[in-house]
């Protein structure tokens, strides 16, 4: 295939850097640009020698493709000097629709449990066949001679409506976004939207009542721990070190798998995966032993050790994806207190939820919550964190002058969870901690 430049304008974003790498993986030239500000996508970008520019409209030369962010309009500089130029400009999702039409694809979405699923289903293919895959966290890997073809597909502002994968994986259907979508039945909308236009099959959670209101045109195959589910997980044993499960499809058994991951919704992930794997007769003996490799995903339970606790740094924002990292740390620390330091994302989500974070959170030995990060477009409401620890007997109040609150829990879990910079709270928690 003929090889060609690439330039992405807006390299940074997690999905453009993940598509920047694969696209780099196969033998283009690519660069890009971006703001200057450093951002973790960035370290990967430049190890694979990937040259990233400040904006300026100079850097468009004739023979380029130009990807085009979902940030940037038509009146962007360089995207109006690539136009000039007659050059090909192409939106980002349509770049990924061309990857997804060229091979096998599996497209991951859901509310929850996406990113963890899509990395786990791209681990396992990549190791047994040759596999390309987009991860939402700003990891992709190209393969030259691929059969796969594994990525993320957002419903955010319905962003996954641009692809046609051959297999799609819905892990479940919630409210998220309450600032794109109207109620649950809008979300549903989409998703069945997403469904109509897969090829093969669907694989869905069984216990998730929106996803079996789906009306497709492909076969929808339900995995979970239910009798009437297609894929079935039975026998479950579930340790310190990970679970372990006999999965069937129907009444076959397709074999003992182990994981070393923890929580309920890690065996669900995992079973997906199978799921894929047989429908494509990839030999089961292989997918067994890749899934008892993997390790996780950065920024979904991550664990550091800080002083004599265990620091987990977890990305959940939502009332289900708290309770799941809560119920994983008490599989793998079932001796241990578990203090949750949580920090509410955006005003309106936080208004939402109200009810469910406090439930949630709840299952925590104790809980402190810090301020609201909000975002600058946002009405702030009359809402507060205040509101959520009213809700939470076992709750306070923390901030960035009184993280020396933490250093009293010894041999202790401290999960640390929120989508906006909660890392500034650990790198304070490890700052007092060292001192």
């Amino acid at each position: 295939m003929e090889k060609k430049t690439y330039y992405f304008v807006g390299i940074k974003g997690t999905g453009m850097a993940s598509l920047a790498r694969i696209l780099h993986d196969k033998g283009n030239t690519v660069l890009g640009s971006d703001i200057e500000k450093e951002t973790f996508t960035q370290g990967p970008l430049l190890k694979a020698g990937i040259k990233i520019l400040p904006f300026n409209s100079a850097n468009i030369k004739p023979g380029m493709t130009v990807i085009q962010g979902n940030a940037f309009g038509d009146d962007q500089p360089e995207i109006k000097r690539a136009h000039e130029l007659g050059l090909t400009v192409m939106s980002y999702p349509a770049a990924v629709e061309h990857e997804v039409t060229s091979h096998t694809s599996i497209g991951i979405a859901g509310a929850h449990g996406k990113t963890s699923t899509t990395a786990l289903l791209a681990h396992v293919l990549d190791a047994v066949e040759p596999t390309s895959y987009l991860i939402g966290d700003g990891v992709g890997k190209g393969s030259a001679d691929d059969r796969f073809f594994v990525f993320e597909a957002d419903e955010y502002r319905d962003h996954f409506l641009a692809y046609h994968p051959d297999y799609a994986i819905m892990t479940n259907i919630d409210f998220d976004h309450p600032d794109y979508f109207k109620n649950i039945d809008d979300v549903r909308q989409s998703f069945e939207t997403y469904g109509k236009q897969v090829k093969k099959a669907i694989f869905a959670w069984g216990d998730d009542k929106n996803l079996h209101r789906l009306n497709v045109n492909v076969p929808i195959y339900y995995y979970g721990t239910g009798d009437q589910d297609d894929f079935r997980a039975t026998n479950i044993k579930r340790t310190p070190a990970g679970s372990t499960y006999d999965a069937y499809f129907h009444d076959q058994k397709l074999g003992t798998f182990t994981i070393h991951l923890y929580g309920e919704h890690s065996i669900l992930n995992s079973l997906a995966v199978l799921a894929v794997a047989y429908m494509e007769h990839v030999n089961m003996a292989e997918i067994k032993k890749e899934l008892a490799n993997f390790r996780g995903v950065k920024r979904r339970f991550s664990e550091t050790d800080v002083a004599d606790n265990k620091m987990i740094d977890d990305y959940a924002h939502h009332p289900n994806e708290i309770k799941a990292t809560i119920d994983a740390a008490r599989q793998k620390y079932p001796d241990k207190q578990i203090v949750a330091v949580f920090q509410p994302h955006t005003y309106s989500r936080l208004a939402a939820y109200l009810d469910g974070f406090a439930a949630s959170l709840s299952k925590a030995d104790q809980v402190y919550v810090t301020p609201i990060f909000g975002s600058i477009r946002e009405n702030k409401g009359n809402i507060s964190s205040a509101d959520l620890e009213a809700k939470i007997p076992h709750s306070e109040g923390i901030d960035m002058d009184s993280m020396d609150k933490l250093t009293t829990y010894h041999d202790a879990v401290i999960i640390f969870m929120g989508a906006g910079d909660i890392e500034k709270y650990e790198d304070k928690y490890k700052e007092i901690v060292n001192k």
